[in-house]
């Protein structure tokens, strides 16, 4: 067993430790709750079962006997981006670049392609990348006991990130911007 899944074993144990239900009540219960959309599930297990954004997204797709990587299923990974960075979003192709390209040096990591961006993972997720509207690229970072600042935005707790990062030109891909992903990366191992 990989250590992705060994870390996704963990986390279903602990979702059940935490709700005091088996995955199989779990998941009857959203299926009973009518809803159908990934995100009003996962809402409705955040609300009705107080967990964060992971957990409640984790147990999502389990309820719906997906991988997470349905947005990527049968297709490369630059038709991916392709889809992700197209029309509006285009121009925004470049900062994506500079970003993977400053971050290829770090090491071994595996690139994870959603429908709206790209998931960065070691034994963990430690970033994404991707177009948060068509003007700019957001990094969210995974990241402890770092202070945020103007441009390292603190996020609330329980969400998929603990801080971003909003980038509108390859040019601010800096040496600051580049540690603070290093940091996470390391943290991940």
């Amino acid at each position: 067993m990989g250590s992705l899944d060994k870390a996704r074993d963990t986390q279903l144990k602990n979702i059940e430790a935490k709700t005091g239900r088996s995955l199989a009540d779990l998941r009857a219960l959203l299926v009973a709750s009518g809803l159908e959309k990934h995100g009003e599930l996962r809402s409705f297990a955040m609300e009705k079962l107080g967990l964060g954004h992971g957990d409640a997204n984790t147990l999502v797709h389990l309820a719906l006997a997906s991988d997470g990587q349905s947005a990527a299923a049968g297709k490369s990974g630059e038709d991916v981006l392709a889809e992700i960075y197209a029309d509006k979003k285009a121009p925004l192709r470049p900062i994506h670049d500079a970003l993977m390209a400053a971050i290829a040096g770090f090491g071994d990591f595996e690139v994870a392609p959603k429908k709206a961006y790209v998931s960065l993972r070691r034994n963990k997720q430690f970033a994404t990348i991707g177009p948060a509207t068509k003007t700019r690229v957001e990094v969210g970072l995974n990241m402890k006991g770092v202070d945020g600042t103007a441009r390292l935005l603190a996020l609330p707790p329980g969400g998929m990130c603990q801080y971003k990062v909003n980038v509108t030109d390859p040019s601010e891909v800096d040496a600051e911007l580049v540690a603070w992903i290093h940091r996470a990366w390391e943290a991940s191992a």
